[in-house]
């Protein structure tokens, strides 16, 4: 499987031991890191969120194609690339569909990043309520959003519903259907057929490329 493949091959990208990301993950030796790299051990969902921060890339990128050039990474706030040219963003509070995000004057912070990521669109920090996202993402963290309409599947997205507040999910597209999916198993998945979408109003606001966690 396309996963499996793909984790082996991070980790050598890293220059990881299978012991190192073993303990990474909550295993207790590298036996069943092994495992799950042949693809002889299926890998829960669950556990995706928990091998990509370890891997220090998004699950989207984790589950994706492995030969793509440029990798969405998660950093932490303390791994932000030093000795670069930074940016500032500002930190929302909130964020409704059909508001430019330069027009939002909820601002109650900034952040920085570096200016080659600046380069690559328009970024603003978006601060995280309610714990649907949890463990990975907890209420109150900071994440970095890059504006855009549209995601691959996998990808965590800041998206509106029926013009409402924001809310961070992770994008699932089928054939037929669009899944917002949180990542705290205490919520159901959001599931819009084609038909929903049309009568209720689901824009994507942008893609998370960035988790900066409070302590």
């Amino acid at each position: 499987m396309q996963l499996y493949e793909n984790i082996r091959n991070r980790r050598n990208e890293l220059k990881m031991t299978q012991t190192e990301l073993a303990l990474k993950t909550g295993y207790s030796d590298k036996s069943m890191i092994a495992k799950i790299e042949k693809g002889t051990v299926d890998l829960p969902i669950s556990k995706i969120d928990e091998f990509a921060k370890a891997l220090h890339i998004s699950p989207g990128d984790l589950m994706g194609n492995p030969e793509k050039k440029s990798p969405t990474i998660l950093l932490e706030a303390s791994e932000t690339p030093k000795h670069t040219q930074a940016i500032r963003i500002p930190v929302l509070g909130d964020v409704a569909a059909g508001i430019p995000i330069e027009a939002v004057e909820d601002i109650i912070d900034y952040e920085e990043i570096p200016a080659e990521l600046a380069e690559q669109g328009q970024f603003f920090g978006l601060r995280i309520k309610g714990d649907s996202m949890e463990p990975r993402i907890c209420e109150g963290d900071v994440v970095i959003v890059r504006k855009q309409e549209d995601a691959d599947t996998g990808d965590i997205v800041i998206a509106c519903v029926n013009g409402d507040s924001a809310t961070c999910k992770r994008l699932i597209k089928y054939p037929d259907q669009i899944v917002l999916m949180p990542l705290n198993n205490k919520y159901d998945p959001i599931i819009f057929t084609m038909e929903d979408v049309k009568n209720t109003p689901l824009t994507i606001i942008g893609k998370v490329v960035e988790l900066r966690g409070k302590l």
